[in-house]
């Protein structure tokens, strides 16, 4: 009975989600690009703490592209790679998952820190590959990177199942 609850729960906090997204949010794009503008910001923050001499971006109230001097090009951030929805997805799990409300209410807002801090690992990642080994960022961005943030939301779900749900 419980799974079958936290499935229901699960499938309707998603479908609101969905509904949300596609039907108001897509075309007030003002939240994926706060992400994407976040990410560049901090990606060329720790790229310029490892020494990296970045390439200056387009003034622009929002920016979504990233390169380190030397790159041939730069990377562009989509709002398909922001982490919006693996934010959505966790938030949906953990709602839908039986624990207590005061756990969920900080767990909630820590694991989106969490997934966003991966993201940014990777944005910079990727744009060091970009940089040095262009011919690898397709399989990375496709296959490597995609298992390991993937991991991260595993790893925040199996925390709140086993630890503290």
């Amino acid at each position: 009975m419980k799974s079958q609850r936290f499935i229901a729960l699960g499938l309707i906090a998603y479908g609101a989600w969905y509904v949300l997204y596609q039907y108001v949010l897509i075309d007030a794009i003002f939240l994926d690009e706060a992400i994407v503008h976040s990410l560049v910001l901090g990606s060329e923050w720790v790229l310029g703490l490892l020494g990296e001499e970045m390439a200056a971006g387009p003034a622009s109230v929002w920016r979504s592209r990233i390169g380190i001097i030397g790159s041939q090009g730069a990377l562009t951030i989509g709002a398909a790679c922001d982490g919006l929805v693996l934010f959505a997805l966790f938030t949906a799990f953990v709602l839908a998952f039986p624990g207590r409300w005061r756990r969920k209410i900080w767990f909630v807002p820590a694991g989106i820190a969490a997934l966003h801090a991966a993201n940014l690992t990777r944005v910079v990642a990727l744009t060091w590959v970009h940089r040095y080994h262009p011919g690898a960022l397709a399989f990375n961005h496709d296959y490597t990177f995609t298992v390991l943030v993937y991991g991260v939301v595993f790893g925040l779900w199996y925390l709140w199942v086993e630890k503290l749900a």
